[in-house]
């Protein structure tokens, strides 16, 4: 049978082209088991030749599946852009899904315009499901997301009860004692934090770690704790704060690259040498900046592909409607050393 140029193979045609019923070609393409190997080779061989492609839309009215997801970032467009972290989470996210044939919808979500449309189109039955990266207090999106019939999968840990939550998160509290045991080890003794804002929880369960790990009272983290707000220039500022407070301090904390990286700018203008008079940790260990630092920066790893893969992962067994064991899962840190301590 010959298909013209310009038209778009059928189904019909790859039925034909294989010697099968066209319900035999349907239930090999939607992954049936009840199909011989034969038809099995014949349909895909002859699905290659023709270059066909399904039609999404056709099969969403049978299976009302759009095959999409969506990807939330509850934060502005300037930090989405600027923070490489972000960029390494996006990229994750549509890799992750592609390997699964599904499309990612982007959507930043900060505004209460951003907020009403996002309501709107994921009321709208326009994705099958949604991965949601909301870290702030009080954020709205947890509260929109909660009143519709979506599967949803958290980045870490939102905002108020976990109950019936899906989420995936790495340990930060635990890489952060990490952090703070290996400074101790070098046998530092006034050792500071840069911490995140503290309306994330990641930036608290941080902050808890290096607590922990030095037996600090409130009057302690008055002292030597300064929020850099997730920021290279929010590190460069706290780091000029903790000098000016504590001018012998010979270790910080910093909970995350970018600020690390503010803060060795600030260490090196005001004179000091790292690692000989100040030993610096960072938290992320980001391809793009822990290597590239000067001095190279140590800093606890947490595997950003491997989170948004284990989420990618979460949300397709629930759309499967499979059981899932477990709803909130955490995935460990390591500390990769490097020059800077």
């Amino acid at each position: 049978m010959l298909v013209s140029n310009h038209a778009r193979p059928t189904l019909e045609d790859v039925a034909a082209r294989a010697g099968v019923s066209r319900a035999t070609a349907s239930r090999v393409l939607n992954a049936s088991p009840r199909v011989s190997p034969e038809a099995l080779e014949a349909v895909n061989a002859a699905v290659s030749a023709l270059g066909y492609q399904p039609n999404r839309a056709a099969r969403a009215l049978v299976t009302r599946r759009t095959g999409a997801v969506a990807v939330l970032f509850s934060e502005p467009e300037p930090k989405i852009f600027d923070d490489p972290h972000f960029a390494r989470l996006i990229r994750a996210g549509a890799r992750a899904l592609a390997d699964v044939d599904v499309q990612m919808v982007l959507m930043l979500v900060h505004s209460p315009d951003d907020q009403a449309r996002a309501h709107r189109f994921l009321a709208g039955g326009h994705v099958d499901g949604a991965l949601v990266f909301a870290p702030h207090r009080n954020d709205e999106l947890v509260s929109i997301v909660k009143k519709l019939p979506l599967p949803v999968v958290y980045a870490g840990k939102p905002w108020g009860s976990l109950r019936g939550m899906h989420l995936v998160d790495n340990d930060n509290e635990g890489g952060a004692v990490l952090a703070t045991e290996h400074l101790k080890s070098l046998g530092r003794k006034k050792i500071v934090h840069v911490s995140g804002p503290l309306d994330e929880l990641s930036a608290i369960d941080r902050l808890n770690g290096f607590k922990s790990a030095l037996s600090l009272d409130d009057k302690g983290v008055a002292r030597f704790v300064e929020d850099g707000g997730f920021t290279r220039e929010g590190g460069r500022k706290a780091m000029s704060v903790l000098l000016n407070k504590i001018p012998n301090l010979d270790a910080v904390f910093v909970a995350s690259d970018l600020m690390a990286a503010g803060a060795l700018e600030t260490l090196q203008e005001a004179g000091k040498r790292v690692p000989q008079d100040v030993a610096v940790v960072g938290f992320d260990d980001h391809v793009a900046i822990a290597e590239h630092t000067s001095p190279p920066l140590t800093s606890v790893r947490q595997d950003s592909d491997e989170q948004v893969a284990h989420m990618v992962e979460h949300l397709m067994k629930l759309l499967r409607d499979e059981t899932v064991k477990r709803k909130q899962q955490m995935l460990p840190t390591v500390l990769v050393r490097r020059e800077s301590a």
